[in-house]
């Protein structure tokens, strides 16, 4: 095994799940219009978003010569469609809710198919790894402590939940993809977690404004909602702002994803999962168990 490869967890393909999101509330964080839009603005970005990570994957499959890995990118895959259906769902119900969705999709698919066909191998494979590297991140960030999330619907809780933990069992993939048969130079891959942070966030707070104003806050009300609500994201206690060091670790010339510890209550989702088949008894337990 590479000696970088500390913490590694295979990835495992769960389908049909049902998180119940049609009896999920308006604001379903705390009754909280910012950190409901903002969590909401994150999930649109999925379905596209990681039929893209399975694109830029795909690309590079036929050079693949190890077999271990070539199961994890079928899973990988796998994973990420599951992902994708279970956010469409998420993203239907803000559309019933009055939001822009199909025009925040079409942006989206524009922007995905630009860089496919515009964009080298190796620079979508890199945002790939990348991103992963960021959604890996932020799951252990909202899970490890119970507190992060206490005031959040048990339903959504329990799809965010779900995610982290695939998130964390498939964050190597595309990393690794990258690093046997990529060809992607360092400073490709350093730059590649800038742009993509840059642009996460970015598109993040644009379209929670728009959804803020289409939830009828007027641009007064919406930057004092902003003003109020982002240190909670980014402030210097904001949950965000713990994840510095295993975010920056990624510019180090060793780095790999699996060198950080899988979030300590992974098999506590995985345990209660497999004995009640139940994804909403699973996230419960799993949030639980955070500290």
């Amino acid at each position: 095994m590479n000696a970088h490869v500390q913490y590694q967890v295979d990835p495992v393909v769960r389908m049909h799940l049902d998180f119940k999101l049609e009896d999920v509330p308006r604001f379903w964080f705390a009754g909280d219009p910012f950190r409901t839009r903002i969590f909401d603005a994150l999930s649109l970005t999925f379905p596209e978003g990681e039929r893209y990570f399975i694109e830029c994957v795909r690309m590079f499959r036929d050079k693949l010569q190890d077999e271990d890995l070539q199961a994890r990118v079928a899973d990988f895959i796998k994973q990420e469609a599951q992902h994708g259906i279970a956010h469409d769902k998420m993203n239907q119900l803000m559309k019933l809710q009055g939001m822009p969705v199909d025009q925040f999709t079409a942006t989206l698919k524009k922007i995905f198919r630009f860089e496919l066909t515009r964009r080298s191998k190796q620079y979508n494979i890199a945002m790939t790894a990348a991103a992963e590297h960021l959604t890996a991140l932020m799951a252990d960030t909202f899970y490890r402590k119970k507190a992060t999330l206490e005031n959040v619907h048990p339903y959504v809780r329990a799809l965010l939940a779900w995610h982290a933990i695939e998130e964390m069992e498939h964050r190597d993939v595309a990393f690794d993809v990258m690093k046997q048969v990529g060809e992607v130079p360092e400073t490709t891959r350093k730059l590649a977690l800038v742009i993509t942070t840059l642009l996460m966030s970015g598109f993040t707070m644009y379209r929670a404004n728009v959804m803020l104003r289409c939830d009828g806050f007027t641009a007064r009300e919406r930057l004092q909602l902003f003003r109020r609500g982002l240190p909670w994201f980014i402030g210097p206690n904001g949950i965000l702002t713990a994840m510095k060091q295993p975010y920056k670790d990624w510019f180090k010339a060793d780095f790999h994803p699996s060198q950080h510890a899988v979030i300590h209550q992974y098999e506590v989702w995985v345990k209660t999962f497999e004995a009640t088949r139940d994804p909403i008894v699973a996230g419960q337990a799993f949030w639980e168990a955070g500290h």
